[in-house]
């Protein structure tokens, strides 16, 4: 397998000498793995909102557990299909590192407010973290090249491999259930040095197979997980489904063209998995055990369909830009159903919906307390950082780099200690 990697996948922006004769023997990607596994924005994650918040239930996932689980959805996929697990794995762990407190709701809040310097994207603000915040290595001019990963690993983390100006209108809505009003792309202007040092030798947007497999993984697991953690919540009873109100939420967020005789054949599909339940959720320890082996069940069903199309679609090799992951419609709709059910019974609550209101106020209050207070008030990284901004959009994108790495809690202390 690791043949199939040349020495363009492994290269780092700047050179490493050997480690000592005495260290662990690891391989390129495998360094890479330890690297965001030990780096602080993964730990910030266990503070952070998936769909609910991370205080709200003990057993409700924030960030950081789902990321742990969409890594292994991408590891055994990527092992199955032939590409470097490492890579996937590494990929999947980081997928989230930029996101913001209060998920896909505070990124909405910052791409409003940072038009000056360049708007603002989850997707963009991971390959900063990784190529620039966090700190690991300097070249030698001074400056922070993050961890120092390889090419082929940011490629993997690239979910959209193209600078803002190329990003198409956004539509449709996130994970989480907020609507996409935050355009999707994967490089900030001022990372582009960076991005094109990462991108050499390949044309146009398109993605890496280990790419593909880490976005395919993030969207299997929060389609299985949100509706498990619905279930857990009371909030969903899989055996007591209102069909009509639930196609119309599919069709609002996820799949427009499906019809209700459509949608009807496919929760009839998943219905048939041995696993689903024929009894409501009552919270005991074979019910939890029931729900998980469904979770497990279906997880396996995706998976196992995509391997099978992928395969037979091409003969490979199944690394970086030798193939395509080919995910089958009836794979896509099943996936849709799930969102849908987590969707309409959870996500379009009202209560989360007042919540999410009051959090985008809060993060709005913070950038503007944060940039009239200035240097002061941040963290002594991006007082730094802000000491060498050369003008206002430079400022301003040294306040969101901070409100981005903050927690759901910290956010709201540092926006308490700020307004009093």
């Amino acid at each position: 397998m690791d043949d199939l990697y040349d020495d363009a996948a492994r290269e780092r922006l700047v050179p490493e000498p050997p480690k000592r004769v005495d260290a662990p023997v690891r391989q390129a990607f495998e360094r890479d793995r330890a690297r965001v596994v030990h780096a602080s924005a993964s730990r910030r994650l266990a503070a952070k909102t998936q769909v609910m918040g991370p205080q709200t239930d003990d057993f409700v996932r924030n960030r950081l557990t789902h990321s742990l689980e969409v890594a292994q959805v991408a590891r055994d996929l990527a092992r199955a299909l032939g590409c470097h697990p490492d890579l996937a794995e590494t990929a999947a762990l980081a997928h989230d590192l930029g996101h913001p407190p209060f998920g896909h709701n505070g990124e909405r809040v910052l791409a409003e407010l940072s038009g000056a310097c360049g708007g603002f994207e989850g997707n963009a603000q991971t390959l900063r973290l990784l190529t620039r915040i966090e700190a690991k290595t300097f070249d030698d001019h001074g400056r922070s090249v993050g961890l120092n990963l390889t090419r082929a690993t940011l490629d993997a983390c690239t979910k959209y491999p193209w600078p803002r100006a190329a990003a198409s209108p956004p539509e449709g809505v996130h994970g989480d259930g907020t609507p996409r009003v935050v355009v999707k792309f994967g490089v900030y202007e001022d990372d582009l040095p960076v991005f094109d040092w990462m991108r050499r030798g390949v044309d146009g947007p398109a993605r890496c197979l280990e790419a593909q497999v880490m976005d395919l993984a993030d969207d299997v697991a929060y389609s299985v997980h949100d509706v498990e953690d619905g279930v857990v919540a009371g909030r969903v009873d899989l055996t007591r489904l209102d069909r009509e109100a639930l196609w119309q939420t599919v069709r609002d967020w996820y799949t427009p063209e499906a019809d209700d005789d459509l949608l009807d054949d496919v929760l009839a599909g998943l219905r048939a998995v041995e696993s689903w339940p024929t009894a409501a959720y009552d919270h005991g320890r074979r019910g939890l055990a029931s729900l998980k082996n469904l979770t497990s069940d279906l997880i396996g069903r995706f998976c196992g369909a995509v391997q099978e199309a992928t395969f037979a679609a091409s003969e490979g090799p199944l690394v970086r830009y030798g193939a395509d992951l080919v995910v089958p419609e009836r794979t896509r709709l099943e996936i849709a159903v799930l969102k849908g059910i987590a969707a309409h019974y959870v996500m379009s609550a009202d209560d989360r919906v007042a919540l999410m209101v009051r959090q985008r106020e809060l993060l709005a209050d913070l950038v503007e307390g944060l940039l009239s207070r200035g240097p002061d008030a941040l963290d002594r990284p991006f007082a730094e950082d802000w000491e060498g901004a050369v003008d206002e959009a430079g400022r301003l994108r040294v306040v969101v780099d901070q409100v981005a790495s903050l927690t759901d809690a910290s956010a709201v202390s540092r926006h308490a200690a700020l307004t009093g």
